[in-house]
């Protein structure tokens, strides 16, 4: 059985999930492009998300770097080898979609990697926003790109939350 519940954060509502074992399943904005219908969300339970709350609060106060947190994310394998890979891209830091297909070991695979950048489920937490389109550009974020280029100019220092 999933629990959520809803914070505020600098970027607006974001909405927690969880699976019956307390692992994150997903971290939702408003009017996120993919989101799942609420009633898929389960129960409220707002005591279920100490963890994740901390982390978020301090990763929006510039005090966390990575996040520590048990995932359950529920995509193909694909989609879980691009998100893990997500993972793996440091604060701060900013790759293309073609880099990120070359990291998986599919070059070619640069637009596949972008829809399942898409889907990610748990955002933020799952750095989808460091991932650029080939000449540098913003390209695609399921929770807008405004969201996308304050969370970039956030991490590189250029703005506070």
């Amino acid at each position: 059985m999933r629990t959520h519940t809803t914070i505020d954060s600098p970027t607006g509502p974001l909405t927690l999930v969880a699976d019956e074992k307390g692992a994150l399943t997903g971290v939702y904005m408003e009017n996120q492009r993919h989101r799942p219908p609420q009633e898929t969300f389960g129960v409220p339970d707002p005591d279920a998300f100490g963890e994740v709350t901390a982390q978020l609060r301090a990763y929006f106060a510039g005090d966390l770097k990575e996040f520590d947190l048990p995932l359950a994310l529920d995509g193909t394998p694909f989609q879980r080898t691009v998100w893990q890979a997500l993972r793996e891209i440091p604060y701060g830091e900013t790759v293309s979609y073609g880099e990120l297909a070359e990291r998986i070991g599919k070059p070619n695979a640069s637009r596949a990697v972008g829809l399942a950048n898409g889907k990610n489920p748990v955002s933020i937490i799952v750095p989808c926003h460091r991932v650029l389109g080939t000449n540098g550009s913003l390209t695609g974020y399921g929770g807008g790109l405004g969201r996308k280029r304050s969370l970039l100019d956030f991490e590189s220092g250029a703005r506070s939350f």
